[in-house]
């Protein structure tokens, strides 16, 4: 905190009065749910694996997501180790203020309002692929792929409305629904003992998963499988013991879909054999990576299941995201930045029902450009914005990891370790730095044949203008309005809020119903 000419530092901002979010509304199953819904299990297979065993890793990709899970368990160690200080719906916008500075926290708040709203487009745009194909080829119905966009985004939208118990109950059932079919096929492999090749070891060798045509490529996408499920942290302020439920629901969420990815991926490949696996992957019909062992070791009527069940697990992702996104938004907005009404809550519902609206409408008119200039929902919606929100992202992580470090280095030196509170989140921090690096390097390779559009060459700059336009906003704040100026990532649970150890004092929200 800076001081005058007499050396009197500024009075601290009076506390905002804010709307907050309904308490009590989840436990842990439910913010377990929401976390691994955002990484789409049944998505992030069919969708990443045979990119990375087509074009990347090859077999070795099951080895890719063993080497990335031990990443992110080491990444997860630093940020349940500020989950249990912190509970903010803001999470990595609150997290790294503490711990970088407020400056850098409105800089990555920014980036990550950008990375959940254009996901939810994303997802809208993966959905319709699915939904198109799979109607018309099960049901002979040809209909545009913007109608079930539109009712991809009308229904999340009602539900949103709601306090986020409905919609942790609703992707509970789709998400069972989709790890069972996937657990079914790779089991169903299993006790067969395997394809052509039995069960190889080769997928799982750690060494193979830096090798293949482009070891980076493949590594890159067994890291984009797992983006949300850092959102544990979103849920704190509306969770039941939050400083319990949210460090277990993030640990359950990497180790847990961490050993899925590794057992599916592994016997995917070993269902199919290894020679044909790349094949498959590499073919016109990637997704015959899945159907194929699916129909020899389960039956024809599995992959239909297989192809409607990949409907559901786009739209519980996609659900996923837009509450994570209107919590961002939320989170910002009843600090009175963007806009103060952003941070009111429903009456009765405790839900950031404002937020959602603009999240919808941002989500809808994002889906429109798109359809409007004649892109396809999949090569471009899907692909583009989901390249955009997983650079910002992994920014953000990055940055998070080393903000356990300063900021466990100012206060509660109680909790100081030299494993969790600093080696954890350094390596985690170098870790995901090279992640992004993997990105910059394999942009066009993940974009395929997007990476001709115009957007794509604009995705570097947005990302750019979104976080240094926060860190100029941080900086004029700081400047110009030093009193809105402390409550930047600020405003936090009551009974959480830093006060005592931070050299500028937490602002502890008045909390309003």
């Amino acid at each position: 905190m800076s001081a005058d000419a007499t050396g009197t530092p500024p009075a601290a901002a009076a506390p905002p009065q804010v709307h907050r979010l309904k308490a009590n509304s989840v436990g842990l199953v439910g913010v377990v749910f929401m976390a691994v819904a955002t990484a789409a299990p049944i998505t992030a297979m069919t969708g990443n694996l045979p990119i990375a065993v087509g074009f990347g890793n090859g077999v070795g990709a099951p080895a890719g997501y063993l080497f990335a899970t031990a990443v992110l368990t080491v990444f997860a160690v630093g940020y349940v180790a500020m989950a249990k200080r912190i509970t903010a719906a803001g999470a990595f916008y609150g997290y790294i203020s503490h711990g970088l500075g407020r400056i850098a926290g409105m800089a990555s708040g920014m980036l990550a309002v950008l990375a959940y709203i254009v996901f939810e487009a994303s997802i809208v745009g993966v959905f319709s692929y699915f939904a198109k194909t799979t109607v018309h080829d099960q049901l002979g119905v040809e209909l545009p792929w913007v109608l079930y966009a539109a009712a991809m985004l009308a229904v999340t939208a009602v539900a949103a409305h709601f306090d986020i118990n409905l919609t942790a109950k609703a992707l509970g059932v789709m998400l069972v629904a989709e790890i069972a079919v996937l657990f079914a096929v790779a089991t169903a492999v299993l006790i067969a003992g395997g394809g052509p090749d039995g069960i190889p070891v080769e997928p799982v060798n750690p060494k193979n998963a830096f090798t293949g045509t482009s070891a980076g490529l493949g590594l890159f996408f067994a890291f984009w499988s797992w983006v949300g499920f850092e959102s544990t942290a979103m849920y704190g302020e509306e969770s039941r013991d939050p400083k319990r439920v949210i460090p277990k629901a993030t640990l359950i969420s990497v180790v847990g879909v961490g050993l899925f990815y590794i057992y599916v991926s592994w016997m995917t490949i070993a269902g199919n054999g290894l020679a044909e696996s790349v094949e498959l992957s590499a073919s016109a019909s990637p997704l015959d990576l899945f159907f194929a062992p699916t129909e020899t070791f389960i039956g024809g009527w599995a992959v239909n299941a297989f192809q409607w069940l990949l409907l559901t697990g786009s739209f519980a992702c996609g659900m996923a995201f837009h509450q994570c996104a209107a919590r961002y938004l939320y989170a910002i907005g009843r600090e009175g930045f963007l806009h103060p009404a952003l941070g009111r809550t429903h009456a009765e519902h405790g839900s950031p029902y404002v937020s959602s609206v603009v999240q919808t409408a941002i989500a809808t008119a994002l889906v429109a450009l798109f359809w409007v200039t004649g892109q396809d929902p999949y090569i471009h919606l899907y692909t583009l914005l989901a390249i955009l929100g997983t650079m910002a992202i992994l920014i953000v992580q990055t940055l998070c990891s080393f903000a356990v470090i300063g900021y466990f280095r100012r206060n509660h030196p109680e909790d100081r370790h030299w494993f969790k509170t600093f080696t954890a989140p350094l390596a985690g921090g170098i870790a995901m730095a090279a992640v992004v690096v993997l990105l910059v390097v394999n942009m066009e390779t993940a974009a395929g044949l997007a990476a001709d559009s115009f957007f794509f060459t604009l995705i570097p700059w947005i990302v750019g203008v979104v976080f240094f336009g926060g860190l100029g906003l941080g900086l004029w704040l700081k400047l110009k309005a030093p009193e809105r100026y402390e409550i930047i990532g600020r405003v936090v649970l009551e009974d959480a809020a830093e006060r005592a150890e931070d050299p500028a004092p937490s602002v502890a929200a008045t909390i309003l119903r």
